[in-house]
C-alpha cells in the first residue's frame, strides 16, 4: 500500500470476470471485448450443456478484476456476493485461479456485497497455500443497517461479517477510512466519495442503530468506495459497485483525483432501482453523457428503467453486465 492518486501507474491490459451479479444473459449478443459465460464455462472444462453447469444469478456483484504489466499480473477481488453459494458456485464453474487473488477490496457495508466474503476468503487462503488475503475496508461498513418499508417498519439487514470473522477466514484486514492504491500502484481504493450532485440523495430509506441504541437516519452511505484502473492509452476505469454515492459524484470524484486521465469505462450497480432512486434516472443520463465514456457496463442494482434509458441514450457504448462475463480493455482487449 502507498500514496493514492499521484502514484498510480498505467497498467497495459485489464481483464474483468464478473463471478457475482443479479442478471444471467446466456444469449445476447456483445462486442468482441467481451466474452459470454458459456465459452468461458467451455473453457474451464465444460462437457455438457446443463443446468448443473451454469452460473447462478443472485442479488449482489462480485468482479475480479486482473491488471497486467509486461509480463507481472495483479489480481484484486472487489466484492464478494451476498453469500457463500453464489460465489463458491460460479468461481468453480468458471475457474478461476483463486490462488492468484493478492488483495481484496469490500466498497460498502451491504450484506449482497459483504456476504460471500469469508467463503471467498477461506478459497482464496485454501487455494493460495495458507497465505492471508489482504483485505480492504473501513470503519463505516461495520455498523447495523435496516431499511423503512413503505408501512414505516424498519427491516434490519443482514450483517456484514465482523473484522473477526473475516480474520478468522484468512484475512489481513486493512481498516482505514483513507485512500490508497495497491499492488504496485496498479489500483486506486477511493476515500469518501465528495456528494457534490444535487439530485443524488443516496439511500433515503436506510437506517442506521446509534451506540447508544436506537435508530438514526443514514441515507448517505458514506462508506461507499470505488476501485480504479488506468489503462494505458485509454484512460481510467472506475469500478462502483452500488453507486450509493450516486454514480455522477463517484465519476466526478475519479476525474477530481486524476484530472489528467480520460474516463474511459465505468462498471458496476448504478443503484437507480426502486421509487426513491428512479426519481433520477433521466438527470443520471443527461450527466453520464457529458463524461465522454466509452464504455458503461451497468450491473446489480441498476434495474431495466434505467439500463432501457442508457442504451437509447449512448447505444453501443452500454454493455450491460451479466454473470460469467469477461471484460477486456486495452492491449488485446478483442480476446476470444
Amino acid at each position: 500500500m502507498s500514496s493514492p492518486s499521484s502514484s498510480l501507474r498505467a497498467v497495459d491490459r485489464l481483464e474483468v470476470f464478473v463471478l457475482v451479479d443479479n442478471v444471467l444473459d446466456l444469449l445476447s449478443t456483445v462486442p468482441p471485448d467481451v466474452t459470454p459465460e458459456v465459452p468461458n464455462l467451455v473453457r474451464a472444462g465444460m462437457r455438457e450443456f446443463s443446468g448443473s453447469c451454469l452460473c447462478c444469478a443472485a442479488w449482489g456483484l462480485s468482479l475480479l478484476v486482473t491488471a497486467h504489466v509486461g509480463s507481472v499480473r495483479h489480481t484484486v477481488l472487489f466484492d464478494a456476493g451476498p453469500e457463500s453459494y453464489a460465489f463458491e458456485r460460479n468461481a468453480r464453474r468458471l475457474g478461476v485461479d483463486l490462488g492468484s487473488i493478492e488483495a481484496a477490496v469490500l466498497s460498502h457495508g451491504h450484506f449482497d456485497h459483504a456476504g460471500g466474503l469469508p467463503q471467498a476468503l477461506r478459497m482464496i487462503h485454501e487455494a493460495n497455500g495458507g497465505r492471508a488475503v489482504p483485505l480492504h475496508v473501513n470503519p463505516g461498513m461495520f455498523g447495523k443497517r435496516a431499511f423503512k418499508l413503505a408501512d414505516g417498519h424498519l427491516l434490519p439487514l443482514g450483517d456484514v461479517p465482523t473484522l473477526e470473522e473475516l480474520s478468522a477466514a484468512g484475512g489481513a484486514v486493512v481498516n482505514s477510512s483513507e485512500a490508497r492504491t495497491l499492488l504496485d500502484d496498479l489500483f486506486f481504493v477511493s476515500g469518501e466519495i465528495a456528494r457534490v450532485t444535487p439530485y443524488e440523495k443516496g439511500l433515503p430509506q436506510q437506517f442506521r442503530l446509534a451506540d447508544e441504541g436506537g435508530w438514526l437516519p443514514d441515507p448517505l452511505v458514506l462508506d461507499e468506495r470505488y476501485l480504479a484502473v488506468h489503462v494505458r492509452d485509454q484512460g481510467l476505469v472506475v469500478f462502483s459497485a452500488c453507486s450509493h454515492a450516486g454514480i455522477v459524484n463517484v465519476l466526478k470524484d475519479a476525474a477530481g483525483h486524476f484530472p489528467s486521465l480520460p474516463l474511459h469505462a465505468a462498471m458496476g450497480g448504478l443503484h437507480l432501482s426502486g421509487p426513491f432512486n428512479e426519481r433520477w434516472i433521466d438527470d443520471t443520463v443527461r450527466d453520464l453523457q457529458g463524461f465522454g465514456l466509452k464504455r458503461l457496463i451497468p450491473g446489480h442494482c441498476t434495474g431495466w428503467r434505467a439500463t432501457q434509458a442508457l442504451v437509447r441514450a449512448l447505444g453501443d457504448v452500454v454493455v450491460p453486465g451479466a454473470v460469467g462475463q469477461l471484460h477486456r480493455f486495452g492491449q488485446g482487449a478483442h480476446g476470444a
